[in-house]
Parts: structure tokens; C-alpha cells; sequence
């Protein structure tokens, strides 16, 4: 009788590990890249994942003499190096750069997600303390490279999006929105900063960085992620969170501008539209085909779905309590920039001398995947607007190469701008380095004020 328990133990135990093997397998993409992206993406079925697909480049850095390769005809050159993970990045009137160095707040390190977590960073390159400083960078001679660096403000808290109205510099902390006094041109802030509004960043801070963005007649607005996957630790967590708020300086009022946007992690002004747009990073663990990240118009008032649908109206069932009868208010995106491609920044290309193909349309930085097989994003993206501001085609390749022949990440592109000179700026956090992108048959611009709209700066 032992004998035969003992067997049947065994093949309990053989029966339960071949289970979970099952189970724990990566999930392997059915659809190309391109099926995923522009305004129709395809879609599959969800595929559930007991244990995350974790594919994640691992970051190597750049080689001495190594770079990213541009689209043919343009040129790329390191303007700035020796930055502490470089994220969003701010095109001041005089042509300096501002760049957050920053990273991710101390997070819990209670459980088993939090562990996961904890590991998917730091295999990201994004798991050292955080910087907590705004640098400007400065090209004294016009030659392409910064040759000065000055920290600008010291002491933040993973601060993130940056905008200047008149004489005040806006910073969004992870915590809280400051305003400095700023007169363009200073290479330092010493000032105290008054606090315009408190943020969202409750524990676990899931999504810690807050976009901003100032609007031509002097309003804010600020990006905000969720707090989760799909509110999996309760709703009450996600309190002001997956959403665009606005906030009134003249008023001093805000209010949610629009919502259900799991993580809005860049906006722009449209500038033939004059519409407010966004790229959303889109929710995981449905399988690698599952969810295309977008480029959407932001409408007022407007609700894009997270947490119970997505992309219009497919419904989440993991999501409790179910809201079925919101999927009629859901707006759809306007654009799929594929699954897990992470878009971090955006700018349009009013102000870029890079000329045609990219000459009408927006720049995104695709940060990369962690829950796809085989990786996606990890490059620019240039992606053509029609006459009256509408998202066209399939976004093309602007800089590639950012993952070398063994799939390891040499960097990582997060935030892009048009400088004063026209050429485009891409911060890169692993490699800790700001790119620079020009054409060198477009002549060189005279000198004069920087685009208004391209650099998020009414005052520009």
C-alpha cells in the first residue's frame, strides 16, 4: 500500500510541476509589430498569464564610439553625456535644455510583487537611486554638443515633467507640482519653491513619473498614472489616478481633464489641430499581442476606459467589480503604436529641420518592452498627421539600434524635443547620454525665438 501512495505522490507532484511549467511559459506573439499599430489595429484573443512574460533587454551601455543609427539621409551625435538616467527634457527660449535626471522613489519591498518589481528594474537599468535634479544643458558655440552642464535645481523628488510660463519654472515631483522663480538664462535656482499642488503617490507609486504640460493661455496639465496593472489592489488606490488633470493658476482650480488613461506618459499640443494629445502606456499580462499603447487626442471630459476596457470597448475580465455599462462612454485612441512599446515622450514637428518624410507629423520615443516575446519598441518613431491634425499610415523608424545583436540594451530613448537649431533631441537613460538628429543637407535656420508650441512653452 506505501508503495502505491508513493507513486501516486509522484505523480501528483510530476502532474502539478508540469502544470505550472505549462502555465509559467512565456507567451510567445502571434501578430508582427506592424499588425498592432495606426487607427486599426488587430486584436486577438486575451491570453491570461499565471506568471508574467518577462522579456527585457539588458542594459550594456553605449561603446565609446557607438550610436544609434538614423533613418537614411540624417545624422546622430552625442550633445550631451555623463547624465544620471536622463528622462523628459524641456527646450528653454534661449536654446537651453533642461533634462530631469531622476528615477523611480524608494518602493515597497513587502511581498512578492513588489519583489518582481524590484528585479524588472534593476534589469532595466532603473534601479539606482534616484538623481532628484534638473540639469541645464547649454551649446555655447552652436556646434551640435553641450559644452556646459550646470544642476539647476538640486534636492527634488524624482521629479519628471517641467514647464515655463513667464518667469516661473514648473517641476511635477513625484508628490507634489512646484513653481520656482526662473529668469532665463540663470544656470542655477536656489530659491524655495512654492507647492501648487499635491500628487498622487500613494504606496505602492506604481506609476511614479507625472507629465506636464503648459497650455498657450497659461493653464497646466499633468499626466498621472495608475497605481497598478488594473486596479488588482482595489479601486480606492487609484484615487486621482490614471488620468489628466487641469489645473487653473489664475483660478487657482484644477479639475480632471480626462480620465481612464492608464499611464499618460507624455503630452503635446497638436499644432494643426490645437488639440491636446497624449501617448498612453496601455495595461500587461494579456498576452504579448495585448494591449497596443497608443497616441490619442485627449478630448475634455472624455473617458478612454482603464480599468474595465480597453481600446474602446474590449471588455477586462479581470477587473471586479465589473462596469459593463461604461463601455458606451468609452472613447476609443486614436492611434496603436504596438504592444508594449512603452512610448514615453512626443513632440510634433513644427521647429525640426530634419525635412521630409518627417516633416509633418509627431516624434515618440518607444522606451521598450518587458511583458513581450520578441521585444518591441527600444527606438524612435516618426508617425505623419494629415492636413487637419489626424494620425496616418504606420509610424517609421526615425532612430533605431538601440539594442544590439545579442538583444541587450545599449539604451533606452525617453523623451524627445526639437532644439532651437531644428535638430531633434532624444534622452536615452541607460545610456545616460542626449542624442542629437539632423539633416545635414537642410541649411541651418537663422537665428531667432524657439517654436512656442514644439517646446510645451507659452512664454517660449
Amino acid at each position: 500500500m506505501r508503495k502505491y501512495i508513493a507513486m501516486a505522490l509522484v505523480a501528483l507532484v510530476l502532474a502539478a510541476g508540469g502544470l505550472f511549467f505549462y502555465l509559467s511559459r512565456p507567451d510567445i506573439a502571434q501578430l508582427s509589430e506592424s499588425d498592432l499599430e495606426g487607427r486599426e489595429p488587430k486584436f486577438t484573443a486575451p491570453r491570461k498569464q499565471f506568471i508574467p512574460t518577462v522579456g527585457i533587454a539588458d542594459p550594456v551601455g553605449w561603446a565609446a564610439n557607438a550610436a544609434p543609427v538614423p533613418s537614411r539621409g540624417l545624422k546622430v551625435a552625442r550633445f550631451a553625456t555623463g547624465l544620471d538616467h536622463p528622462r523628459q527634457m524641456l527646450l528653454l527660449p534661449n536654446g537651453d535644455i533642461l533634462v530631469a535626471e531622476t528615477n523611480s522613489p524608494p518602493r515597497p519591498q513587502g511581498g512578492i510583487k513588489d519583489w518582481i518589481m524590484a528585479k524588472l528594474m534593476g534589469a532595466a537599468g532603473a534601479g539606482a537611486p534616484s538623481a532628484n535634479r534638473i540639469t541645464l544643458l547649454r551649446d555655447v558655440d552652436g556646434d551640435g554638443v553641450a559644452e556646459q552642464k550646470h544642476v539647476l535645481i538640486r534636492g527634488l523628488n524624482s521629479p519628471y515633467g517641467m514647464a515655463l510660463i513667464g518667469g516661473t519654472l514648473y517641476v511635477a515631483n513625484t508628490d507634489s507640482l512646484l513653481a520656482f522663480p526662473y529668469k532665463v538664462g540663470d544656470t542655477q535656482i536656489t530659491a524655495k519653491p512654492r507647492t501648487i499642488a499635491k500628487l498622487p503617490a500613494n504606496a505602492p507609486n506604481y506609476h511614479w513619473t507625472k507629465s506636464l504640460l503648459a497650455s498657450p493661455d497659461g493653464k497646466l496639465y499633468v499626466g498621472i498614472g495608475s497605481n497598478s496593472n488594473v486596479a488588482e489592489d482595489g479601486l480606492d488606490a487609484e484615487d486621482n489616478r490614471a488620468l489628466i488633470l487641469e489645473i487653473d493658476l489664475k483660478a487657482g482650480e484644477s479639475n480632471i481633464y480626462a480620465s481612464g488613461l492608464r499611464n499618460p506618459t507624455d503630452l503635446a499640443w497638436n499644432p494643426w489641430s490645437d488639440g491636446l494629445w497624449a501617448v498612453v502606456n496601455e495595461r500587461d499580462m494579456l498576452g504579448s499581442d495585448l494591449v497596443p499603447d497608443y497616441l490619442t487626442d485627449v478630448e475634455f471630459a472624455a473617458f478612454y476606459g482603464w480599468p474595465w476596457n480597453y481600446w474602446g470597448g474590449y471588455i477586462d475580465s479581470r477587473v471586479e467589480p465589473r462596469r459593463d455599462d461604461l463601455r458606451e462612454y468609452t472613447r476609443r485612441p486614436a492611434f496603436g503604436l504596438g504592444a508594449h512599446t512603452a512610448p514615453l515622450g512626443l513632440i510634433f514637428t513644427p521647429g525640426s529641420t530634419l525635412g521630409a518624410p518627417f516633416d509633418h507629423g509627431a516624434f515618440v520615443a518607444l522606451h521598450g518592452s518587458w511583458n513581450r516575446k520578441p521585444l518591441a519598441g527600444y527606438k524612435v518613431a516618426y508617425v505623419a498627421f494629415s492636413a487637419d491634425g489626424t494620425a496616418q499610415g504606420k509610424p517609421v523608424d526615425l532612430l533605431t539600434g538601440f539594442l544590439n545583436d545579442k538583444g541587450q540594451a545599449q539604451g533606452r530613448p525617453v523623451d524627445v524635443v526639437i532644439a532651437k537649431d531644428g535638430a531633434v533631441l532624444v534622452s536615452d537613460d541607460v545610456g545616460g547620454i542626449v542624442w542629437r538628429i539632423t539633416n545635414p543637407s537642410t541649411p541651418k535656420p537663422a537665428a531667432g525665438p524657439a517654436p512656442a508650441k514644439p517646446s510645451g512653452n507659452p512664454a517660449a
